[in-house]
């Protein structure tokens, strides 16, 4: 499923459109991705509106567009799920079958695809933004997200493994599978460690390596869609064989919080009270 960067890359895909009305909307209504949202009020609204711009926050992007006069504006919102993509064609093109949304401008036909249907598609109109953009939890670059903010959701999820609390998208937004084992083998903090026992230490650790590979995958993936230079565990995690960048030590993983996870067992050692370390480590 794409995480915090990807997403953003899919937005920047739709900037050409930006400062462009939307002459023609096109969709396939019926498709589940659409579930909840008023397709005809949709079109109506998009329709005639200039694009005007987009903000994407974890796995969740919003494309706001308006009308010459008007008051209110039209909030689109789009969820990839694991298979959706945006992507910019010529205004003359002929939409694919998975092609289920389609904004037909002068110069450009924005395009969302979802082989799999596992997107979203919302929408509202008004002068402010949606509850359903609003009430999402802050980036986890902005200063909403505190070093204390981390260490009290720690404390609430305390007895889950570190991985799967880093997963969890209340908290966490954007951060998925691989973005998670990159930022704990950065802090050097195992993957089976439980929430509320990190010192102080592995917490102020963890916050400075969320906002570094936050920053840094926007960076490299979320503007060119480049891959993470050797540096990193990225390149590794899957190679057979692997191996950790850092210690050369040969590479684990195994299945937490329902996501195949990989660390380095040289560098991220678990750390527990001695009555609760026997078989933990893996």
């Amino acid at each position: 499923m794409p995480e915090l960067a990807e997403v953003d890359y899919f937005r920047r895909e739709w900037d050409p459109g930006l400062g462009h009305a939307i002459m023609k909307v096109r969709l396939h209504p019926k498709t589940r991705i659409f579930r909840g949202a008023d397709t005809a009020r949709l079109v109506r609204a998009l329709t005639g509106a200039t694009l005007v711009r987009s903000e994407a926050r974890g796995k969740q992007m919003l494309f706001v567009a308006k009308k010459r006069g008007a008051k209110n504006c039209a909030w689109l919102g789009l969820h990839l799920g694991m298979t959706g993509k945006l992507r910019i064609e010529p205004p003359g093109f002929e939409a694919a079958r998975h092609d289920h949304l389609v904004l037909l401008q002068a110069k450009h036909a924005l395009v969302f695809q979802d082989a799999r249907l596992f997107g979203r598609v919302l929408f509202a109109e008004g002068a402010e933004a949606p509850n359903w953009w609003t009430k999402l939890p802050p980036d986890l670059l902005s200063s909403a997200f505190t070093a204390k903010d981390l260490a009290i959701f720690l404390k609430r999820r305390a007895r889950a493994p570190i991985k799967a609390v880093l997963l969890m998208q209340e908290r966490f937004p954007g951060i998925g599978n691989w973005m998670a084992d990159e930022i704990l083998w950065r802090a050097a903090i195992h993957p089976k460690q439980p929430a509320g026992s990190l010192e102080a230490a592995q917490t102020k650790a963890l916050y400075r390596e969320i906002r570094w590979v936050c920053r840094e995958a926007l960076r490299i993936i979320g503007k060119k869609w480049d891959d993470p230079p050797d540096s990193w565990l990225f390149p590794h995690r899957w190679a057979k064989g692997g191996k950790c960048p850092r210690t050369g030590a040969k590479l684990e993983h195994a299945t937490i919080g329902g996501r195949t996870t990989c660390w380095s067992p040289a560098r991220q050692k678990i750390h527990l009270p001695q009555k609760n370390a026997k078989n933990t480590e893996g």
